[in-house]
């Protein structure tokens, strides 16, 4: 009977789960179905703008035929001035942009189920009937073999021992600083999982774990030490870009719907050390002024990189380039960028400066001094210009 019971209430809780996914499985299939209709809204306005101003353009010309037919020259030099206007003025509307997509045909949704569906997987009994006391968790296990690293993240698992009866309700895991210095917690919480983004480049980091009950903390695991890379790969970040900023080839390469310089950052943080990357001119129309260099969190997305107090960037045309900071520009250097070219940006934060290179070829002097602080690598660019970014690269 006991084990009947005990079954049934088992049931129950499955089935309570099961409907509770369910239920949010609707809400969020109705914010689908919201974010699809406000998209298709946007897409029926812009078309029939578009089509008001096709009909508008269409009696323009048809108008314009007609005037082409004067036999009389008097009359036509009366109204030529302002029709040619008539004509400009709706050639600049179509210009600027009428015809670019208002709205991304990409859904700004993502849903991440892993830490659930690892949930799932550890969905286990609890045995609380133990015959011996409960007294604080044991030591952690670190699983060496599922710790690694990779650019400048670390991940860590860990298990508890086997035959372990104390319950366990969570665990700290704890991080120094890369430098030998006091130890911080970095996660509190119920997995045996965790990655820790955003470490310094080339540095090594020591670790440790411990889990918690309601009757104390136990002590802590073994202390794992791990190595990051000491050259960086990372992507463009579609998260921290600017809208008109299109991403393709697994993040790595850059383009534009705008005519007006758009920012885009990297996945990578900058603290220390010395860094090389390139970012190779697939496509280059009209001699706009892509910028490069690098740049805070916060820099300012909707102008020319290097225009606020934010970023550090060399701005090129086809002929020279320039630096510039705090919309400061300075040290103009003859040899600029065509379709094919590429550009390689050298941060050496030992030395707190930042080195431009075209073609392999240093671009003018060491660009800044005295840089310091956390960087990200950083572009700016219109719909001229297509960038592929390159990583893990050797220092020149």
């Amino acid at each position: 009977e006991n084990g009947l019971d005990y079954e049934a209430c088992l049931v129950a809780q499955c089935d309570a789960l099961v409907d509770a996914l369910t239920r949010q499985k609707a809400k969020l299939l109705t914010k689908v179905t919201k974010e699809r209709e406000h998209k298709l809204k946007i897409v029926w306005d812009q078309i029939n703008h578009c089509t008001l101003k096709l009909r508008q353009s269409t009696g323009l010309m048809e108008y314009c035929l007609e005037v082409i037919k004067e036999n009389d020259p008097s009359g036509f030099l009366q109204i030529s001035d302002a029709l040619i206007k008539r004509v400009q003025v709706s050639q600049e509307q179509w210009v600027k942009g009428a015809l670019e997509p208002k709205v991304s045909a990409e859904f700004d949704l993502t849903l991440d189920s892993e830490p659930l569906l690892q949930s799932i997987h550890q969905l286990d009994f609890i045995q609380m009937k133990c015959r011996v006391p409960v007294t604080v968790p044991p030591i952690p296990l670190l699983q060496l073999e599922k710790c690694c690293t990779r650019n400048n993240s670390v991940t860590l698992a860990w298990r508890m021992p086997p035959l372990s009866h104390n319950p366990v309700e969570g665990y700290i895991l704890e991080l120094d600083d890369g430098d030998g210095g006091q130890f911080r917690e970095v996660y509190v919480g119920k997995e045996t999982l965790c990655t820790i983004d955003g470490l310094h480049f080339n540095s090594t980091y020591n670790a440790r774990v411990k889990a918690f009950n309601s009757l104390g903390v136990g002590p802590y695991s073994k202390t794992v030490i791990l190595q990051t890379s000491d050259v960086a790969w990372f992507t463009f970040d579609p998260s921290s870009a600017h809208r008109d900023i299109v991403l393709s080839n697994d993040n790595q390469t850059a383009t534009c719907n705008s005519y007006d310089d758009r920012v885009v950052l990297g996945t990578a943080a900058f603290s220390k050390g010395v860094h090389y990357w390139e970012l190779h001119v697939d496509r280059y129309d009209n001699h706009p002024d892509p910028a490069f260099g690098i740049a805070r969190i916060n820099v300012v997305k909707d102008m020319m990189l290097g225009k606020d107090d934010k970023a550090w960037a060399m701005y090129v045309d086809n002929n020279r380039s320039w630096f510039m900071h705090c919309n400061s520009h300075t040290n103009r250097t003859e040899g600029g960028v065509s379709k094919g070219a590429t550009v390689g940006v050298l941060l050496d934060l030992n030395k707190h400066n930042l080195t431009f290179y075209i073609n392999g070829q240093q671009q003018g002097p060491p660009a800044f001094e005295n840089v310091e602080g956390v960087f990200m690598p950083a572009l700016s660019l219109n719909r001229n210009v297509q960038v592929t970014l390159h990583t893990g690269l050797e220092v020149p």
